[in-house]
């Protein structure tokens, strides 16, 4: 059925509905039944009039031609099955497709004008089914806005999963990454002391053969005793140190002590304290007397050549910025 006969069939006349639909750029029956109501006082255009005009002046002349004739004239259509009168075969296909009716015939009865009262109450039901399909069409709305935050937060729920798995194989991957990390470095420590040892044990063993041993009879000869009566005031000569000991003080206050060969550098007493600590954190070296924090260089010297022979005190410090 088109826009036109549904606004006819409420009670609405041709030419009006027309216009409507015309100023309305024909954007539909509701929009065109706003304007109806908020317009209803006002006068069409003659122009708009015309066609309607014309359409009535045509009856109304063949109806003349007819009267004069003596013939009866069909005004209207009419529905066989249910008696309603109809205006035009527009009013008959929309009659048929809602109620199914089949059997239609012309008549003479001249369909009615609506009376004020039909027409307040025509208007009155056309208010209140826009009103109901203001209402759906609120109720439509709300639920596709409902349905829409719905998908939104089902979305945003599955892009926080899908992150959240990505972050823990992330977190698999550094975990798994640090494991592989310490474990080459504890392997790294094991072989260093491995070979510090291997070091002590072969200077040791070298130091023992190249040691002489001590006559157990020998006789003391005048010089010897000469030399033993002689004055205090004479200093013997410094002693031969091989081995040393390190006593180091760590942060939290505890100490760690171990002999070291003279010959080795300082770099083997910050990987003792490694060891026994399993510190991986940078740290320095430094002494209090005389206060002196050990230098990147310093590492790779003997410690006989640092001065901490035969024994000596070492500070774990952080290291310089």
């Amino acid at each position: 059925m088109s826009d036109v006969q549904t606004l006819m069939d409420m009670g609405f006349p041709r030419d009006r509905v027309e216009y409507a639909l015309s100023v309305t750029s024909h954007k539909g029956v509701e929009i065109a039944m706003e304007w109806l109501l908020a317009h209803g006082d006002e006068e069409i255009p003659a122009a708009a009039a015309d066609p309607a005009a014309t359409e009535d002046s045509a009856p109304s002349s063949s109806g003349a031609a007819d009267v004069s004739g003596g013939a009866a004239v069909a005004k209207s259509l009419k529905c066989d099955d249910c008696g309603k009168v109809l205006k035009d075969q527009t009013e008959v296909e929309y009659h048929a497709a809602k109620t199914g009716h089949s059997n239609f015939s012309e008549s003479t009865e001249e369909k009615k004008a609506l009376t004020e009262d039909e027409k307040k109450a025509q208007l009155a039901l056309i208010e209140e089914k826009l009103k109901q399909k203001r209402v759906e069409r609120e109720e439509r709305e709300k639920a596709d806005a409902l349905e829409r935050e719905r998908n939104r937060i089902r979305s945003g729920k599955d892009m926080t999963e899908a992150r959240r798995r990505m972050e823990e194989i992330e977190m698999k991957k550094i975990v798994d990454q640090r494991k592989r990390e310490k474990e080459e470095e504890k392997a790294a420590r094991d072989r260093v002391r491995a070979q510090i040892e291997a070091d002590k044990a072969a200077r040791k063993a070298r130091a023992e053969q190249s040691s002489p041993g001590k006559p157990s009879d020998a006789v003391p000869s005048v010089s010897s005793t000469t030399t033993a009566i002689t004055p205090t005031g004479i200093k013997s000569p410094p002693r031969d140190y091989t081995e040393t000991r390190i006593q180091v003080r760590l942060q939290d206050g505890s100490t760690l002590a171990s002999e070291f060969n003279v010959k080795e550098p300082l770099s083997a007493v910050r990987v003792f304290i490694q060891v026994k600590t399993g510190i991986e954190t940078p740290f320095a070296l430094m002494t209090t007397f005389p206060r002196k924090i050990f230098a990147d260089d310093d590492y790779e010297k003997p410690l006989e050549v640092l001065g901490l022979v035969p024994s000596a005190v070492i500070t774990m410090t952080k290291p310089a910025a």
